[in-house]
């Protein structure tokens, strides 16, 4: 990156935050199926670190919740179950808002051994609540400042790349209809893209709401609940995940999904007749992070897993879909579907602003468009 990028993440992170991002699936090492992580076994044997915590050296199983996409998790793992085969990874998959809340109703009972891939702004949300783990994973000082909690001499979160807003768009039903394509969030506002919209529903998609955040923070507050009101008259239908809106686009039932950069990318590759666009307002945008769950008793396999989510093997997996990476390297190659500097992209994004503003602003959108919601399944 270069020492520009840098000093603008330097001035548009903060950390101290909160936020959020829908459908239930679960995997484990050997493939993908519902777990229960209740039953997830630990080893009696167990010695005391000198931060007076108790490690579990024995255990080979980990329950680890994610909000990472289901083929993200199987293609990055490979490195892992190379390094380490015997240890039994179950995982329960959401999106980020559900996440969150699952791991916020199990405070008293936590079940994750560690988070990998939700959003700092739900990680430190967890933190606010005291439920996570103050761990250094190896290799940390290699992570930017900007990407890492800096509040504590042990790191509670440490993130491995930013997401962001991005429109997907199908040309070729597009072309049907004799319209433009949209480069702008105000383009949207157009009265011809009436019911061929989709997005995310931000109280359940972290995707929704790093979006419906960077438009309030991008266009101020009124004005920007004055935009989500006409978007809303345009609006299909809001969905309960990220990816959805692509995966709409792709197959032309809804033309224009608002999604994040990767997933529609994702379905160009496949060979969906789409356009990403990246609107020239600047897109909203989060990090994926990891973070060690507190518990009675730690297990070292968790702090492993830790070392190996930040290792150069995993972050060559990562960027194969992320653009910016927690990590600097002159290696750092720009997925194809990217711009030159995609950190140009982002908009000057408080975080801790987000995270004030995240119970208030979701009650209020909620008030305003939730009837246009998918059902819950």
């Amino acid at each position: 990156m270069k020492k520009q990028l840098l000093i603008i993440l330097t001035l548009i992170l903060t950390m101290t935050i909160v936020a959020a991002c829908g459908k239930n699936e679960s995997a484990n090492n050997n493939g993908t199926g519902n777990v229960d992580p209740s039953n997830a076994s630990t080893s009696p044997t167990a010695s005391e670190s000198p931060e007076g915590v108790k490690i579990d050296k024995e255990s080979k199983e980990l329950t680890i919740y994610t909000a990472l996409e289901d083929d993200q998790i199987q293609a990055y793992l490979a490195t892992y179950k190379a390094k380490y085969p015997d240890v039994k990874l179950n995982f329960v998959r959401d999106s980020t808002g559900i996440i969150t809340a699952k791991l916020l109703a199990e405070k008293s009972n936590p079940q994750a051994d560690l988070v990998w891939g939700l959003a700092a702004t739900s990680l430190l949300v967890l933190d606010q609540n005291g439920m996570l783990e103050g761990y250094s994973p190896e290799g940390v000082d290699r992570i930017l400042p900007e990407f890492k909690d800096s509040q504590n001499e042990q790191t509670r979160w440490v993130g491995i790349d930013a997401w962001e807003t991005a429109f997907v768009v199908n040309k070729t039903e597009i072309e049907k209809l004799g319209l433009a394509i949209p480069q702008s969030y105000e383009d949207l506002l157009k009265p011809e893209y009436k019911g061929l919209i989709t997005m995310p529903n931000p109280s359940s998609s972290g995707t929704g709401y790093l979006t419906v955040s960077g438009v309030l923070q991008l266009m101020g507050q009124d004005k920007g609940w004055e935009f989500l009101d006409k978007l809303d008259q345009n609006m299909a239908m809001y969905v309960h995940s990220g990816s959805k809106p692509a995966k709409l686009a792709g197959t032309g039932e809804y033309p224009i999904g608002i999604s994040f950069g990767y997933r529609g990318i994702q379905e160009a590759q496949k060979g969906s007749p789409v356009e990403v666009v990246f609107p020239t307002e600047g897109s909203g945008w989060d990090l994926e992070a990891n973070a060690l769950m507190k518990k009675e008793t730690i297990k070292q396999a968790a702090q492993n897993f830790l070392d190996w989510a930040i290792s150069e093997d995993a972050m060559k997996e990562y960027n194969k879909n992320y653009a910016i990476l927690a990590v600097k390297s002159d290696s750092t190659a720009i997925p194809e579907g990217y711009k030159k500097d995609p950190v140009q992209q982002l908009i000057k994004n408080d975080l801790s602003e987000a995270a004030k503003n995240r119970e208030g602003t979701l009650t209020e959108w909620d008030k305003r468009y939730s009837t246009k919601s998918e059902p819950k399944t």
